[in-house]
């Protein structure tokens, strides 16, 4: 099915468009590709190369962000693909996002190359150049990904469900997004040396403790990385809750109720909000993601009866409009 290419307003682009008008963003489609690229070379860097760098294998931050970017690319060449209106505009957003990862990522692969930090590091003027592009580039990415998530609010899917789905998982995408500057504002130790390196994810000790496999996030102290990363990927994980709901459908009747899944849609946003608050409130207080004190288990188990109490109501709601049908049948 082919789309008219005329400019955005009183044209077909922004009309309703029918089941096979999907297209895949090409831009990000490219940069995911990119990744997958970036990702093997990273592995190999794992595997050949025994440098390490803050405390850590120095191919691990390029591997890490390489799957990451690929992730978040996929999600939004497939969200701006089902868009039915105001096309133009959110075929431009994810060009900027694609090209702001490709600058993101083309300094953490230089660096590591290089054996220097690409986070923080303004220890010669290079380096202090190579991250000023990176802070301004995580800034354009920001307003672009706000563009994109404003657009997914004007083109509602079939779905309801899906529909809000999207939408609240692109709010809590910005918020994880926003989330990940609290770690370039510099440590009163940090502005006390007056150093080189300016900004930290690590909340009570300096960078480069020892850390979860793979994901190197502190075992010991705070670290923003996690608040970061979860409220970012929420992107992703807020629809997969719903699909597997939809698949569960298929033996659970009263999953096929709309307002059902609606409302576990709701539960499941409110419930990853509270998590994405938990985390970042934990690690702000220094406390490692594996040491929770009273007052974490306290909130988190507050987070487990709000989820409990959603799903019961949605679940509640299926069965009075069951018991509503039942009493007025013939």
């Amino acid at each position: 099915m082919t789309t008219s290419t005329k400019p955005v307003g009183a044209s077909s682009e922004d009309s309703a468009a029918g089941p096979g008008s999907l297209r895949w963003h090409g831009p990000l489609i490219a940069l995911a590709a990119t990744m997958a690229i970036t990702g093997l070379v990273s592995i190999g860097g794992l595997l050949l190369d025994g440098r390490e760098l803050v405390g850590a294998p120095i191919w691990a931050k390029p591997f890490k962000f390489s799957v990451s970017i690929l992730i978040y690319a996929v999600t939004w060449a497939w969200l701006i693909g089902q868009l039915r209106r105001f096309r133009r505009i959110a075929w431009w957003a994810g060009t900027v996002i694609s090209a702001t990862l490709f600058i993101e990522m083309a300094a953490v692969i230089s660096q590591t190359v290089r054996g220097e930090r690409s986070h923080f590091n303004q220890q010669t003027p290079y380096d202090d150049f190579v991250w000023s592009v990176m802070g301004a580039t995580i800034a354009v990415l920001w307003l672009a990904t706000l563009v994109a998530a404003i657009l997914l609010w004007f083109s509602p899917y079939a779905d309801r469900a899906r529909t809000l789905a999207v939408r609240l998982g692109s709010v809590i995408c910005l918020v994880g997004l926003s989330l990940g500057f609290l770690m370039t504002i510099p440590s009163e130790a940090q502005m006390a040396a007056g150093g080189d390196i300016v900004g930290a994810h690590t909340v009570g000790a300096v960078d480069g403790g020892p850390g979860i496999l793979i994901l190197g996030w502190s075992t010991e102290h705070g670290d923003l990385r996690i608040p970061h990363f979860v409220g970012m990927h929420a992107l992703q994980l807020i629809p997969l809750a719903l699909i597997l709901v939809e698949l569960a459908s298929r033996r659970i009747p009263i999953l096929r109720d709309v307002r059902v899944r609606v409302g576990l849609v709701w539960t499941t946003a409110v419930v990853y909000t509270g998590v994405v608050a938990l985390v970042t409130w934990q690690a702000l207080r220094g406390q490692s993601i594996v040491q929770p004190d009273g007052l974490t288990l306290l909130a988190a188990g507050a987070i487990v009866v709000v989820a409990g109490v959603g799903v019961a109501a949605s679940l509640a709601m299926g069965r009075s409009r069951s018991g509503a049908g039942a009493g007025i049948a013939p």
